[in-house]
């Protein structure tokens, strides 16, 4: 399997993992040293939320008559990843795409990821990392989403800039979490296709190549789980992983600010999708125009029902202190 960057090999019931050599504004990968380093940082903090699924980072060698080998007595020409293989038919993105997913199922994974952010360090000194990473893609987003090329100005300017003028009206309360100690070191990249539906669930695949992106709110993170699950057509568990996250933390945010982190979120998933068009030779290029518009759409939804006095549904309310 490949994905943006690394390749993955799936052999039995273990799956290995190597990085590609790439190196990109976030993350470096051009070097031995440096995939050496992302290999031991990735299984270090996936150990957090998937203990023991991340088994070990292995050399891949070769000997001096050309032989590759894992583990052997040649030269490090590679490393990766060792993993144990996780059931497919169990992951979330493809529990609801069956409809077999279950009300205890996510509240086993709200209580998993409430415990974990209760027991993460707060992160008040770095804290300001957050703020300029929400600050950097959103450029960043206003600035592809807005290319010519793509024909969807005219859908994107108002968004981009209603949900710019939210982030300027709730900057205030980021600041204030980020006092309070709301604002932890997390996964950083929390979507259904990393959750594991197993006993206890296991969660994986965390963002290990750059600190700054997974200093965040944790109810940034799991809204934006509950917005991938609602976008994918089983709304119910958005409620059930922020009710389960606001008994354990009691610390949900405005409703103004939880409209910011939705919208931002899924303005972040439309350029995401757009920027397949910019590969080589991007996979199904003709979904992509009309997934942008349907996060878009999105976006646009959460930032105007935090403005509706009963909302609409979409966006909690204000649950807690």
């Amino acid at each position: 399997m490949e994905t943006h960057w690394s390749w993955v090999f799936i052999a039995g019931d273990r799956v290995f993992k190597f990085k590609k050599p790439e190196r990109r504004p976030f993350l470096d990968f051009s070097t031995l040293a440096a995939r050496h380093r992302n290999c031991a940082e990735e299984h270090r903090l996936n150990q957090r939320l998937a203990a023991g699924i991340y088994r070990r980072i292995l050399p891949l060698t070769e000997s001096a008559d050309g032989e590759l080998k894992l583990d052997g007595d040649g030269t490090i020409v590679e490393w990766l990843v060792e993993m144990v293989r996780l059931p497919m038919t169990m992951m979330l993105d493809r529990q609801m795409a069956q409809g077999t997913v279950q009300q205890q199922d996510i509240v086993a994974v709200g209580q998993k990821l409430a415990g974990f952010y209760s027991a993460s360090a707060p992160q008040r000194a770095d804290g300001h990392l957050y703020l300029e990473h929400l600050a950097q893609e959103h450029a960043v987003s206003r600035e592809l989403l807005t290319r010519p090329r793509f024909g969807l100005a005219e859908d994107a300017v108002d968004i981009l800039d209603r949900v710019e003028a939210l982030f300027a009206s709730v900057r205030e309360e980021i600041e204030a979490r980020i006092v309070a100690g709301h604002i932890v070191e997390g996964h950083g990249d929390l979507r259904p296709e990393h959750v594991c539906l197993t006993t206890p669930p296991l969660i994986i695949d965390c963002l290990e190549f750059n600190r700054s992106m997974r200093i965040l709110d944790p109810y940034d993170e799991v809204n934006y789980l509950g917005l991938e699950c609602q976008f994918l057509g089983t709304g119910w568990i958005r409620t059930v992983l922020l009710e389960t996250l606001d008994a354990q933390l009691r610390a949900r945010p405005s409703p103004e600010l939880m409209a910011f982190y939705g919208s931002f979120r899924a303005v972040l998933r439309a350029r995401i999708c757009i920027a397949h068009l910019l590969d080589d030779k991007p996979a199904t290029p003709e979904i992509w125009p009309g997934q942008t518009r349907a996060y878009l759409a999105v976006a646009k939804a959460e930032w105007t029902s935090c403005r509706s006095p009963e909302g609409d549904g979409s966006t909690p309310r204000h649950a807690g202190a």
